[in-house]
């Protein structure tokens, strides 16, 4: 019973010790990916908005996230660096023509039935 209160205190600092210590690297590699941003990175904000840097400052860095559309974040505000797949992004963008090509086919084969019968296309499901 003597060492009842010892073993507790020991069984509830030790996880607290371990996850301080992991807590403290995470922050220490993210802090470092957050220094050596450059221009040109692919990079994925807090707040799942992705762009590529075009600009660098001391405290922000300038992100397009579209075609002509620029807005300056503050460097905590990068979660990661995207990296290039080993396909690139053909692979994917590859993969969505193609699922889009599908449906799009889909849709036009089902129009056709239903104008072919007769009826006007409908856009609900009554």
């Amino acid at each position: 019973m003597e060492y009842l209160f010892p073993l507790l205190l020991v069984a509830l600092l030790v996880p607290m010790f371990l996850a301080m210590r992991r807590q403290k690297r995470e922050m220490q590699s993210t802090a470092e990916m957050q220094a050596l941003l450059t221009v040109g990175n692919r990079v994925l904000m807090t707040c799942g908005v992705q762009g590529i840097i075009v600009e660098v400052d001391a405290d922000t860095v300038d992100v397009e996230i579209a075609v002509d559309v620029v807005t300056t974040w503050s460097r905590a505000a990068v979660k990661e660096v995207i990296e290039e797949d080993a396909y690139g992004d053909e692979s994917s963008d590859t993969a969505a023509t193609e699922a889009t090509d599908t449906v799009v086919k889909d849709a036009a084969d089902a129009t056709d039935q239903d104008t072919s019968a007769g009826s006007e296309p409908r856009l609900n499901k009554d």
